[in-house]
């Protein structure tokens, strides 16, 4: 090993001698043990740390470059980022894939297992956090100065066991063996406050007796494809200002010596706490605010290093608020620039309500964050007092605006006097925000017609459209080989930043040496997953059936329940007719239910139990499987979607935002199945409907249906849907408890089916049909595939950022010379 220390480790060449003296040398001098000695998770350390040094020079370039006070600055802030696992997409952006694989294997090592090992950091719950991760990769891919702010959770999402068909949550002790791709910064912590009381000298108001802990930043390189741009994430971590109360400590009181610490540090502890309690919801609001006084006050310090003045704010910088959760950045940069930086109460509002952005995700109210005014008082006084009077100031201006529609000012006031006196915080977000922007077409429409109808009316300029997209790096390029491989093989690899010439294959669809190379792409997939499957679950699947997956977050509204009643009623078919010609199918869920929402996790444990019932039905065989893979997850879903043959996109019509997993499958062959929500009908104007299967109601049939709704109607008169729902009601899928799923039932039956699932039942079914007449046909099947990849160009993550860039945040990309 002596010969080791004689090399140049700082070399960024690709060549594979260099990349083994790197690794070993990182495995030695930073990690700190020898090769003969050294675990898995030293050599995935090691590996991870010698790619890291090859990305530090471009991240220091380009950080040198955006700290310019010519350069406009542009803060996302998310509660959420799943940014995946960091290895391969730095690998990929270096582009050392291959020379990576064959250095480890040279030193005794297996790639793919080096990559398993890498945790997924769970920061975020589903879409939200993959369109955040999304949107910074296509950033950097593209030189925008962005810096992105989130909160590093201890634990992230919860990792999800199936015990007995239940979800059982355990801790994602995600940074159990360190993280190699962070660098604390300990000159760069904040103190955030919390509690307290105001106290007025003359016109002042002061914030006194609070309780502080402290922010501190941990920063991750964000790397451009191919390209030396990159960009960074920083996240907060809570620290307790004092750690340990020594006094109590020499007392014996051990406990209560590291109390502080624990109650500080919990704040940034878990990802989204149970907020089904009065403490649980008192967390969350502290960890909203921590996120974003942290994030406030390091924007400004950056600014003031750069220009030595607050008063250009509004030309300097751009925040976009990515949903609700950062609302409170509004009034916490009020109360910095008058409470900290002496700006007057006019000029602070001129600039701030110049600076924010944000983005709506859902009309449903459940989503949109209310606060009662009481928790916001206790918890931040000097903030309600500033909401009080962002309010009083628009009001008065909406009255001389409007001064013969007295209602009007009850229904736009920030403070919901109707339901307990709570803050509506997207009612703040949408007064202040210069601009408001919904993430699909029908989605925004919505967005302006029914939510914000009164503000669109007050500000008919303000409200307009950026339909999500996702980053064909990591979820063709590196999801995919065996598909980026032939599309390699036609046009080159500049659709990676550029997604657009995936329309250059267009000729080729009709040619069957195009199409069975797909195919055979596909099987490939498939044959990995159901390896994957029989590793992990212990059944077997056949890679030749149609694989029709539905994998996101479980919640009611994405309708897993209508997926459920159309395998029961498939199944109960087969068994009347078993000689049929049947298309085999595997139906694969995966997603989590968040740990207090009773239903959805009903709805898994009835997945599992049905699950149970028919891969254990020796009558079916292989005709029909249905797997409900544990643990969802990014780098779970770059494995699953490849693999799908049908995406099933399901909600009900008018509650979907826009979906970027509908945009996963199309851009990796999948057909979809869906109802015409969210970004499904974008997808259906560029790939064609007839290449899709759109079922049931549109979004104004579902709200005039939900005038005379009536579920039991649809009970009654549909034989098949009748016997499946009693199969579900009277214990057919667990003899062992029949009461077990009663509430399912009941939620559909008696307690008004809120989601329509009743409804599009029908539909379903027999749109489920029409997919398996398309199957039997290959080619005709394989041509809708090739169409939806070929015209899936307009979907991606790059183009939505550019239109941020240039309708939004007003920003310019960075010149690396």
């Amino acid at each position: 090993m002596k010969n080791l220390c004689e090399f140049d480790y700082s070399s960024p060449d690709k060549d594979i001698a260099s990349l083994k003296r790197s690794i070993v040398y990182k495995l030695m001098f930073i990690v700190g043990t020898f090769p003969e000695y050294a675990t898995e998770s030293d050599w995935l350390n090691a590996t991870s740390y010698a790619i890291r040094d090859r990305l530090v020079e471009r991240w220091l370039k380009s950080t040198k470059a955006e700290i310019s006070p010519e350069i406009k600055q542009v803060y996302y802030i998310s509660m959420e980022f799943l940014m995946g696992r960091f290895l391969t997409n730095a690998m990929l952006s270096l582009g050392v894939y291959q020379e990576v694989k064959q250095a480890l294997l040279e030193l005794g090592l297996d790639l793919g297992s080096q990559i398993d090992l890498e945790p997924d950091p769970g920061l975020g719950n589903g879409g939200l956090g993959r369109l955040a991760a999304c949107f910074l990769d296509s950033c950097a891919t593209l030189g925008y100065p962005v810096m992105g702010y989130g909160i590093r959770y201890e634990y992230g999402m919860f990792r999800q066991k199936i015990i007995n068909g239940e979800q059982h949550e355990i801790a994602d002790n995600w940074l159990e063996n360190g993280n190699p791709w962070e660098f604390p910064r300990h000159e760069a912590q904040f103190q955030v406050n919390f509690g307290g009381r105001l106290q007025q000298e003359n016109d002042k108001s002061l914030w006194i007796d609070t309780l502080n802990v402290v922010a501190q930043p941990y920063d991750s390189i964000v790397p451009g494809y191919n390209t030396q741009a990159t960009d960074t994430i920083r996240l907060w971590s809570a620290k307790a200002n004092n750690a340990l109360n020594l006094g109590k400590f020499n007392k014996g009181e051990y406990l209560e010596a590291t109390e502080a610490k624990d109650r500080s540090e919990n704040i940034s502890r878990i990802l989204y706490p149970d907020d089904s309690t009065l403490s649980g919801k008192m967390l969350r609001l502290q960890q909203e605010y921590f996120l974003v006084s942290a994030s406030v006050q390091d924007i400004l310090q950056r600014h003031y290093h750069l220009h030595n003045r607050f008063d250009n704010l509004k030309e300097s910088i751009a925040i976009h608020l990515n949903d609700t959760h950062p609302v409170l950045a509004i009034p916490e940069l009020m109360r910095q620039l008058i409470d900290n930086h002496a700006m007057s109460w006019d000029d602070a509002w001129e600039q701030t309500i110049c600076i924010f952005s944000y983005t709506n995700h859902t009309l449903m109210g459940e989503a949109l964050e209310t606060w009662p005014v009481e928790m916001i008082g206790r918890a931040l006084p000097r903030h309600l007092q500033i909401i009080f009077q962002l309010n009083d100031k628009f009001l008065k201006q909406v009255k001389t605006q409007f001064p013969d529609d007295n209602d009007l000012l009850r229904r736009v006031s920030i403070i919901d006097e109707d339901n307990g006196r709570n803050i509506r915080m997207a009612w703040l977000a949408v007064i202040i925000c210069h601009q408001v922007n919904g993430v699909s077409e029908l989605h925004s429409q919505l967005m302006v017609q029914s939510l914000f109808t009164d503000f669109a009316m007050i500000y008919p300029k303000k409200f307009c459209n950026i339909t999500n997209g996702i980053t064909p790096r990591r979820w063709l390029a590196l999801a995919n080989p065996p598909l980026s491989n032939v599309i390699d093989s036609y046009i080159g690899e500049g659709w990676r930043t550029n997604l657009e010439q995936l329309g250059e294959l267009m000729p080729l669809v009709k040619e069957t040496k195009f199409l069975h190379q797909l195919k055979d792409a596909k099987r490939m997939n498939k044959q990995n997953l159901a390896k994957l499957i029989q590793q992990k679950m212990g059944i077997t699947i056949n890679p030749d059936a149609l694989f029709d997956v539905q994998i996101k977050r479980i919640h009611e509204y994405k309708r897993q329940l209508l997926n459920v009643l159309g395998i029961i009623t498939r199944y109960n078919r087969i068994l009347q007719n078993p000689e049929k010609n049947w298309v085999p199918r595997v139906f694969i869920f995966g997603g989590k239910a968040a740990s207090a929402y009773y239903n959805a996790k009903k709805i898994i444990n009835l997945i599992n139990d049905i699950a149970s019932t028919i891969n254990n039905d020796e009558r079916i065989k292989d005709k029909l499987k249905v797997i409900f893979i544990p643990n969802y997850g990014v780098s779970l879903a770059q494995k699953i979607i490849p693999a799908a043959d049908l995406s099933e996109q399901i909600s009900l019509a008018g509650t979907e935002a826009s979906g970027t997993g509908n945009m996963k499958f199309a851009l990796n062959g999948a057909l979809t199945i869906g109802t015409l929500d969210g970004a499904n009908i974008e997808i259906g104007e560029h790939v064609g409907f007839d290449n899709m299967f759109i079922f049931g109601n549109n979004a104004q049939e579902v709200a005039a249906l939900r005038q005379r709704y009536s579920p039991r109607r649809y009970y009654d008169e549909d034989i098949e849907l009748h016997t499946v729902l009693n199969q579900i009601a009277n214990g057919f899928f667990n003899n062992n408890d029949p009461d077990k799923y009663k509430s399912i039932f009941n939620s559909l039956i008696e307690f008004g089916d809120h989601y329509q699932v009743l409804a599009d039942y029908r539909s379903y079914v027999d749109t489920h049909d029409k997919v398996d007449a398309l199957y039997h046909d290959e080619n005709a099947w394989l041509r809708k595939s090739a169409l939806n990849i070929c015209q899936m160009g307009y979907f991606s993550a790059d183009r939505a950022v550019t239109e941020y860039m240039q309708r939004i945040w007003k920003a310019t990309a960075i010149s690396l010379k």
